[in-house]
């Protein structure tokens, strides 16, 4: 009955362990939430005025496919002002969501078998959206104890005739790492198209972020808002790509998508050209500096070791194999018998099994608590 593309696609595990913890906190249980990556502060008030000020001009209408023209400009001045990319907005197609934009990209690229090369651990849904259209993901292992840093060598071993694409992530999902600019260099010059998907830039503490579009134009930037300016449920994103991949998504998203929510880009011209809002984003950014620091530090007191603490996003993966070779099992019991809801390391690849994920998008209490309430099933476990 079923395609087997539909019977084939794991689950997202992270929402499976969220889903079960919001069923204990229906039964009355008090679940301290360090899993999933969205940001618990309000979108900032400039936004929601924007898109209120649009739904006021009754701007519920489609836009054109590729999104607002105005906001197609406004996202390459921001490219330029922060990375000196030349950006036309013919090349910019506003998506509902960075995830949207992913599939779409992969959609555009691949044939049945064509590879795309990524790190291991991963974004948990990226080898699924190349699966999904017919390609073939190639890992390439990154460690702790290197920083978790992408080695452009170990990238070139991999390619072969039917490399299509290099996929990279800076600040990455889950480790928090920021790729250094002489490799990501390296990387665009190895010659496949890179999409670089760029989401958590913006939320770096230590160090820059750079775009994949300062070192080739051979690439496909992919960006929103949902993170760094608290809009997970605006669902708006965007990619950046050349001219003749631009058009190729334009029509992908004319078939089945139409265009982004019209209100909703009105909002995100807000976000990028209202001082208002960089002002309430720089201190989101500060607050998130100071819970990374706490959740390092609570961690540490726990003997849980990270080598290279996470610079960027607001992800920390950590070791626990010490204490499990299981993490989806491990992360169920952690919630079923302490509270605390984590995202199994298991869901983010092979390379990332006996970890678990905490996110510090929360308040310090809920990480103090949070971190309280591990140390105590730790110490049961001996």
């Amino acid at each position: 009955m079923l395609a087997h593309r539909a019977l084939e696609i794991p689950p997202f595990l992270v929402m499976e362990v969220l889903e079960e913890a919001q069923r204990l906190e229906r039964q009355g249980e008090h679940v301290v939430h360090l899993e999933v990556g969205e940001p618990d502060f309000d979108t900032p008030a400039p936004v929601t005025e924007g898109a209120l000020e649009a739904l006021r001009r009754s701007q519920t209408h489609y836009t054109h496919s590729m999104g607002l023209y105005e906001l197609r400009q406004a996202i390459g001045d921001d490219y330029r002002r922060r990375y000196g990319a030349e950006v036309a907005p013919e090349q910019i197609v506003v998506t509902q969501g960075t995830s949207p934009a992913l599939f779409m990209t992969f959609a555009a690229i691949l044939e049945p078998g064509d590879e795309v090369i990524l790190a291991n651990p991963y974004y948990a849904c990226y080898p699924n959206y190349i699966r999904f259209v017919g390609g073939v993901p190639v890992f390439v292992d990154i460690h702790e104890e290197e920083g978790y840093q992408l080695r452009p060598e170990a990238i070139a071993a991999k390619i072969t005739p039917r490399t299509k694409a290099i996929l990279i992530n800076s600040p990455a999902n889950p480790t928090g790492v920021v790729l250094t600019a002489e490799r990501m260099a390296a990387i665009a010059a190895l010659g496949p198209l890179v999409v670089s998907d760029e989401i958590y830039h913006g939320l770096v503490y230590e160090g820059q972020a750079h775009s994949i579009l300062e070192y080739t134009q051979n690439a496909c930037a992919l960006n929103g808002f949902s993170k760094l300016y608290a809009m997970t449920g605006w669902r708006l994103g965007y990619v950046i790509a050349p001219p003749e991949l631009a058009r190729a998504l334009q029509k992908i998203q004319q078939n089945f998508f139409i265009s982004a929510n019209a209100f909703v880009q009105w909002g995100a011209l807000s976000a990028l050209r209202e001082p208002a809002c960089q002002a309430e984003v720089a201190g989101m950014c500060d607050t998130y500096a100071r819970r990374r620091l706490f959740m390092l530090e609570r961690l540490a007191g726990l003997g849980l070791k990270i080598p290279q603490p996470p610079t960027g996003a607001f992800y920390v993966l950590v070791n626990f194999k010490r204490y499990c070779q299981d993490s989806l099992s491990f992360a169920f019991e952690l919630l079923r018998e302490a509270k605390v809801a984590a995202a199994p390391g298991i869901d983010f690849g092979s390379n990332a099994e006996g970890y678990l994920r905490f996110c510090y998008a929360t308040s310090l209490e809920n990480i103090a608590e949070g971190t309280d309430r591990l140390g105590r099933y730790l110490a049961k476990m001996g």
